[in-house]
Parts: C-alpha cells; structure tokens; sequence
C-alpha cells in the first residue's frame, strides 16, 4: 500500500509506522463528526399559553391566511377552502391546527397530507414529506360544515342570526370558521372572499380589494383584505341583510359602517349617531396612542338579540344593538376603537395580559370623558376607589385566572392601574409611554413586563412596586394622596360620564 515496499525491515517499520499514523488519524476524525441529525418531531398542540395550553399550536410560524368561503343561509351550511402561508421553526413531522368543521382534504407543499382529529378542537396533519426547519409551507384545507352545530370548549362561537351568522367572539372563534394557529403570539396577514345568494351582505375586516361580483346564477362573492398583521381571534364575518355606508377620512382612510337592517327604528338612529362619529373618534385617539395603525376604520352593529357584546374586531369593531337601545353610546366605540392600539396593533403575549387590553380601552373611556366635560379621570378613579365593592379588590388584573379574563376589575382596576402610572411620572411620561409602546411593538405582541421596562426607562422611575400593588395584588390598594385619603373616606360624586362608560361594558 501507498506504494512501498515490504521486502527489508526497515520498510516494513515505516509501513507499521504509516499505518497506527493514519489509524490515529481516522480515529480522531471519528471522534469530531458531527453527531447525526435529529429525526423530525411533530409541532406542539399548544403555544404554551397559561390559562389556555392547547390554543395555538408550535413548529410553525404563520404569514397569511387565504380564506375561499360559501355559505347558505337558509342551512347555515359553510364550505371552503383556507390556504395557510408559513414557515416551519422545527424540523417537522406533523403539526396542529385548531379547527372543527368536516376536512375533506389537506395539502401540504402540493401533496396530500394525512389528517386525524384530537380532542375538540385539534387537527393533526402529517405531509407526505417530513419538512425541514424553515422550509416554507403551503397548507390547502378543504372543508364543509354547520357551524352552529359544532361544539369546543364548551359552547358555539358561531352566532346563527334570522338573516345569516356572526363569527364573532374572543377568545375562541377562528375554530367555526377557518382552520388556523389560534394564538394572538401568531399574527398574520388576511384575505377573505365570501359567496352569498345575491342580496346578502358579508363584512370582514380591512378594505374591498374589489367590490362583490357575480358568480354562479344566483350568487355573489365578497372580497376583504387585511393587509396589516392580524391575530385571528380579531377576524370576523359577519352575513345577512345590511346598510352599508362609506367614506374617507381627511387623510385617505376608507370608513365602512354597516348596520342590519334588523335594527328596530330608534335603534337603528341611536347606533348610527354613535357608530358615524368612528372618524372623528378614532382622529382624536390617534393624537393620544400615535397613528392609526391600520388601513380602514368602521363599525358593524349587529341583529338584535343575537350578539351579547361587542368586541374590537381588527380595523372594524362589532356591537351589539342592545349598546344603542337606550341612544347614542359613544363610549363603547370609544372603548373599542382604543382596542385598535391597545389589544389589535399592541397583541398579547399570553392571555393573563388581558388587562393590557382591557385596562388600556377603558382609560381611553376616562380620557374622552374628561375631553368631554363629564368627569375627569380624578374624579372616576376617586369614585371606583371609593365605591367597588370587597370582592372587585380580589382579582388580580395583571393574572386574573383563566375564568376571569374579562372580570369587571380586568377593565376597571386596569384602567386605575394606569391612572396611578399617570400620576407617578406625569402627563408628558405617561402619554409618551402610551405612544412608545404602540410604535415599539406594533403589529406583534407583548407582555407587562416589557411596559413596566418601558415606563421606567422613559420615567426613570423604580415602578415594580407600584405595578406589584395595582397588578397583582389580591387587596384594595392604600393611598398615599392627600386626594386619595379623601376619596376612601368621604363620599364622592359620581362623574357625569360613569352610567355611560358602565353602560359601554354592560353586555360583554
């Protein structure tokens, strides 16, 4: 070998040689090679969230969902096809999506991927090729069902309404009608088109990339697009009979309302005079929170007696008409308008951050009473202070627990929470905060403890000790201010505009 000889001693002694040489040599490199790569493993049935472990789902990150409806009213039967853009975080074997209706098929990257069912809202599809970390993925989920008959979680999201539906609701929703990575941590981008038999209207979130068009005898398809990152628990449709109505802000923003024709007479005026003012509602809040983040604003007022609140659907908040039937209620379009920042653009990170939601909506409540001559945000904070009962002090608003996610101290403890902030750094702090938060994490998410970094970099305050009392502190806090010992031990007024915000969160 190596082209010596073997004929004396000597050579067979450099041979030897040559040969433990190269056997070290081998032995070292084996010993240095890489270890070999990790099989594929399946996604997660879960984000990790810590009130709800199997919303959402790991391995994959979503971009945009294509979602290619059509829905019979008189049946309330829907069938479609959602295609999923994404990429995979983990070398793949399988991953999750959250979904209930009838799969007909899935295609993954264009071959047919298997598909079973686990538990009540988990669908688990394993592609005919394992996909490699950052591999892009193309799901095709082909699909029919009757909404209103599909059960997860406990109850039915989809609200059937005498004219149509409402897929509408927080924190599930996405299930009944797309198949999805259902967690506000995995935003994305939308397009969603609906047919309809002529003469039923479809509202979704963001512009009309084209207005609705024939198609089939009969029929029409609506067009919405969100071209803004989106948490799916904020896309909506709504269908049946509506009044739409359009216009342009000063700077260019499309304004769509629409209103079912359902609306009893006096309700009907009171929602218009209400939900007409989103413009110049949503003009004023952007001088406080920064500018508006999306690409339309408007409203959508549902049937009565068929949605029981409203909620803060991305760029196109829905009400309930039980808002407007005692008049005009601008404090609810106020409160779900402040959403658009604060819940929308600004997303949770975990679902206990709810009050970074829910607190912040309120305070832009306080904010426009006081903008309004009826009562400032002393005089509401003072009076809740004064007047909340033993059992509101109980609920922590910064971890609330999964069955209080929308207990009435998430709003209104979390909207003193930031009275407090307020006045511990003061007014030019506090509402640079407010704007820094929304443009430092616009279109993602984001937790309390990077607001509390936030405020005490921008205040230069030591503030876990005031976040720690008014967050997470099962106990009524004890003021230091002279106006604070006031308000615990006389009686206070209560502000002009208290009824009305109340009346703003009374059927959530």
């Amino acid at each position: 070998m190596f082209g010596l000889t073997t004929s004396s001693t000597e050579g067979s002694s450099t041979v030897r040689r040559l040969l433990v040489a190269v056997t070290a040599t081998v032995l070292a490199l084996a010993g240095t090679a890489a270890p070999a790569a990790a099989a594929p493993a399946p996604g997660g049935a879960g984000l990790g969230d810590e009130y709800f472990p199997d919303y959402g789902n790991s391995g994959y990150d979503v971009s945009h969902y294509d979602i290619r409806l059509r829905y019979y009213p008189d049946q309330d039967r829907l069938t479609g096809t959602t295609t999923i853009l994404a990429s995979a975080e983990q070398d793949l074997s399988s991953f999750n999506l959250d979904f209930i209706l009838d799969v007909s098929s899935i295609q993954v990257n264009n071959r047919a991927a298997a598909f079973k069912r686990q538990g009540d809202h988990e669908l688990v599809v394993t592609p005919a090729r394992s996909v490699a970390k950052g591999q892009a993925l193309t799901v095709v989920v082909t699909y029919s069902g009757v909404p209103s008959n599909k059960v997860a979680a406990g109850y039915t999201a989809w609200i059937r309404t005498p004219d149509g539906a409402l897929a509408v609701g927080e924190p599930e929703e996405a299930w009944w009608w797309f198949p999805s990575n259902d967690h506000p941590s995995d935003k994305a981008t939308f397009d969603v088109s609906v047919a309809v038999p002529d003469g039923v209207e479809v509202i979704s979130n963001g512009v009309q990339p084209r207005n609705p068009t024939p198609e089939l005898l009969g029929w029409s398809r609506w067009y919405w697009r969100s071209a803004k990152p989106q948490a799916t628990y904020l896309a909506f449709i709504t269908i049946g009979q509506y009044d739409i109505t359009r216009d342009v802000t000063a700077d260019g923003t499309p304004v769509i309302n629409a209103y079912s024709q359902l609306l009893p007479e006096d309700y009907a005026a009171a929602a218009r005079a209400s939900v007409e003012r989103t413009a110049e509602i949503t003009d004023w809040e952007s001088t406080i929170f920064g500018p508006w983040p999306f690409t339309a604003r408007g409203g959508v007022v549902a049937p009565p007696g068929t949605l029981g609140f409203a909620l803060e659907n991305q760029s196109r908040p829905n009400y309930s008409a039980a808002f407007f039937r005692a008049g005009a209620n601008p404090y609810v379009v106020v409160h779900e308008n402040g959403h658009q920042w604060f819940g929308d653009a600004v997303s949770v990170a975990q679902w206990k951050e709810i009050w970074l939601n829910e607190g912040f909506a309120s305070y832009a409540e306080w904010l426009w009473s006081e903008k309004e001559g009826e009562g400032t945000t002393d005089e509401l904070f003072d009076y809740l202070y004064a007047t909340e009962s033993d059992d509101f002090w109980t609920v922590e608003p910064g971890d609330p627990g999964p069955a209080n996610v929308f207990d009435g101290a998430v709003y209104d403890r979390g909207a003193m929470t930031l009275h407090q902030l307020r006045k511990a750094v003061g007014d030019d702090d506090f509402f640079a905060i407010l704007r820094t938060w929304v443009a430092q994490h616009r279109y993602d998410h984001a937790t309390t403890a990077q607001f509390i970094a936030l405020s005490e970099q921008i205040s230069g305050l030591q503030l876990d000790d005031l976040f720690q009392t008014w967050l997470y502190t099962p106990a009524k806090p004890v003021l230091d201010s002279v106006a604070g010992a006031k308000a615990a031990k006389a009686a206070v007024k209560a502000p002009a505009s208290l009824a009305k915000i109340r009346a703003a969160h009374e059927h959530r």
